[in-house]
């Protein structure tokens, strides 16, 4: 059965961050919140939890997990930016906005798009999850919390807590969050392309409509 943590949704409890942290790092998945909906979460290297994770969605391999990260500066370490990229992202962090990036070695190849090299990288606002970041030290690897059949996804803790007590390991209870995906932003392409309208709002980037792309979180 999953442990409860109830959490202030500004200032987090630190005792009960650093119990969450401890399960990431035993292997466990976790659902937590963010600045746009529910996600769940693993450590990145963790290749038995991130199967887990996709289970629980229902999704293959072709489906490309996000990574989770605390800011810019770490953000760099994953992923090749041009200085055009660099500026458009700085524009939209802390914040409800997937980047979609070329990958550096730093990520494992079965993170990576097969054809394309990028990955999917954010830096959320919310106090819970940019604590859990802060004393895990390393990226969640993340996904929307929407399971099989549903359109849209998870926003009460209780209801996650029901559907998916005996299925994961931690739930981080800190309300209902903004319950919209985020914005998705391709910049492996130029010009770049956003290719999902969510929470972000585009014209923080000075970009405009969407663009045909493939789902991503």
């Amino acid at each position: 059965m999953a442990q409860f943590f109830t959490l202030h949704p500004e200032s987090p409890q630190p005792r009960l961050i650093r119990q969450a942290a401890g399960i990431l790092r035993g292997g466990g998945v976790m659902a937590y919140p963010t600045d746009s909906s529910y996600a769940l979460g693993c450590r990145l290297g963790d290749l038995a939890a991130a199967r887990r994770i996709r289970e629980l969605r229902g999704v293959g391999d072709e489906h490309h997990l996000t990574l989770v990260l605390r800011d810019l500066a770490e953000l760099g370490h994953f992923a090749r930016l041009d200085n055009w990229q660099f500026r458009l992202v700085r524009r939209g962090v802390p914040g409800p906005f997937t980047f979609i990036l070329p990958a550096t070695r730093e990520v494992p190849r079965r993170l990576q798009h097969p054809k394309r090299s990028t990955v999917g990288l954010r830096v959320p606002e919310h106090p819970v999850v940019r604590a859990l970041l802060d004393e895990l030290g390393e990226p969640i690897l993340s996904s929307t919390l929407m399971l099989p059949g549903d359109t849209a996804p998870l926003n009460d803790p209780e209801e996650i807590r029901e559907r998916l007590g005996k299925r994961i390991d931690a739930i981080l209870d800190a309300g209902a969050c903004a319950a919209e995906p985020t914005t998705v932003v391709d910049l492996g392409v130029d010009p770049p392309a956003v290719t999902r309208v969510g929470r972000g709002d585009p014209q923080r980037l000075g970009l405009g409509a969407p663009t045909a792309g493939g789902e991503l979180g």
